[in-house]
């Protein structure tokens, strides 16, 4: 026991200079291969059967030292958003408006069982129709930034806390119905209609969001029988003495202020919802909603300008850690993409689910799919690169193209919530200053269990039920 409790888990940058190192030797072991490519609707497409094997491009010791600023460059748009998002949230912090929310729900769950246990699967599928209906993803990062306290106060921990927005957005984009990034770029490759299957697709969230809901609620039960269970038991400690959470005391109510600072941050999350749906805005417009935000309830809150600007300064470099792991991540896309590997695992692995029976083959596409994702952590990108040759082989080898697509989802969607390859996990991560390897230990049973139910759920189409 004395050995477990002094085990230190390795440093995230570290993990991910190692998947750089390890990236840049497979540059040297696998041969190089491309597909060619041409702009479909402003979208790069790979053309089905066009795999031509090229020179290699090993990537030598200044190509692997200069991934990372290439993956900074590559993620600027992702790094400024979770600057200009943490500058806003510290500005919110400071009104204490969040605080009062915390301490009304942690005495409200005292009083009433049942609003303790609505909290946890109220949140977290209000996160999964997120992730369902417009791809949220890179949006549930600030949220660590309440739902941590929350989690605390509840007597829970902060994996719970980075659980319910993460892992609940995650389960919804795993089994999107209406996400126009994954289903409605896949479905547009393989040439059906778009968002069509929508019936069976909300049967799939259904099924991915339950089970989710059911694994972190059992958890965050079983943590708050016996705190010192969590994995993040003695950093949760230190947190909570530095959290002034009184929630009994005579300040623990709500000023006007506060109310109003309360109101502006809701109609800003009303025009995320709007804005995301309805006038397609993406990280830039979101991030310019945030630093909106992050001024209006500044002033709303009695804040001078000096202390909106200073509170700004020490939100966004409180993320500096989160900017660095991000542009890690990136870069080993990066050198798997000068090194001219993806091809070739591509065309390796789509050989393969060729000479399958057709529900081998649909459960294949599933496997490369995930494994794929660890190269590309991007939904849209891995459909552009895969749909393009898994929609005409799946007509080859009797899979529907609805299947291949579904494959396609959550081969995607449930490696999201554990590669370490993923910058919005990562960026999650290092917020709640969870170890990955704590967080792979934690995750590992549900990801495991969902891809059970993935599997599950590729078979029916085969018996007509889609």
């Amino acid at each position: 026991m004395a050995k477990s409790k002094n085990f230190k888990p390795p440093n995230t940058y570290l993990i991910l200079f190692t998947l750089l190192v390890i990236m840049a030797v497979l540059t040297w072991i696998v041969p190089g291969g491309r597909y060619q490519t041409e702009l479909v609707d402003g979208r790069e497409m790979v053309v089905p059967g066009s795999f031509e094997q090229v020179p290699a491009e090993p990537q030598n010791l200044l190509n692997l030292l200069v991934a990372p600023v290439k993956g900074f460059m590559d993620a600027a748009e992702i790094i400024a958003f979770v600057l200009i998002v943490g500058g806003a949230f510290s500005v919110l912090q400071r009104t204490e408006a969040i605080d009062a929310v915390i301490r009304r729900l942690a005495r409200a769950s005292r009083r009433s069982a049942a609003i303790r246990t609505a909290i946890i699967p109220l949140f977290m599928v209000l996160f999964s129709l997120g992730g369902a209906v417009f791809g949220m993803a890179e949006e549930t990062i600030p949220f660590v930034l309440i739902f941590i306290p929350l989690s605390l106060a509840l007597g829970y921990d902060s994996i719970v806390g980075a659980a319910i927005p993460f892992v609940g957005s995650g389960a919804g984009f795993a089994g999107a119905f209406l996400n126009p990034f994954t289903v409605g770029i896949a479905q547009g490759i393989a040439d059906l209609p778009l968002f069509s299957g929508l019936e069976y697709r909300v049967f799939v969230w259904l099924v991915t969001t339950t089970i989710t809901v059911l694994f972190v609620m059992l958890y965050a039960s079983r943590i708050r029988k016996d705190p010192t269970k969590s994995p993040v038991y003695e950093m949760d400690e230190k947190l909570r003495h530095t959290m002034h959470l009184d929630i009994d005391g005579e300040n623990s109510g709500t000023t006007k202020r506060q109310v109003w600072v309360l109101a502006a941050f809701g109609v800003a999350m009303g025009m995320l919802v709007f804005g995301v749906l309805r006038l397609g805005w993406y990280i830039e417009e979101i991030a310019g909603l945030f630093l909106a935000m992050g001024i209006v309830v500044g002033i709303i809150g009695g804040m001078k300008g000096g202390e909106i600007a200073e509170g700004f300064e020490n939100g966004a470099k409180d993320l500096v850690g989160v900017a660095v792991i991000i542009g890690l991540a990136r870069g080993i896309l990066i050198l798997a993409q000068d090194g001219l590997i993806i091809g070739t695992m591509l065309n390796a692995l789509s050989s393969v689910v060729g000479s399958l029976h057709p529900v081998a083959s649909a459960e294949m596409m599933f496997v490369f799919q995930s494994m794929l994702n660890f190269f590309v952590p991007s939904g849209s990108g891995q459909a552009a690169l895969t749909m393009p040759i898994m929609a005409p082989l799946s007509d080859l080898v009797g899979v529907s193209r609805q299947t291949a697509v579904l494959a396609y989802q959550f081969g995607d969607g449930f490696s999201n919530i554990i590669i370490p390859t993923s910058a919005v996990l990562m960026g999650v991560l290092s917020l709640a200053k969870i170890p990955w390897t704590t967080w792979a230990k934690w995750i590992a049973p549900l990801v495991l269990m969902l891809s059970l139910a993935g599997g599950l759920m590729l078979i029916p189409p085969f018996f007509g039920v889609w």
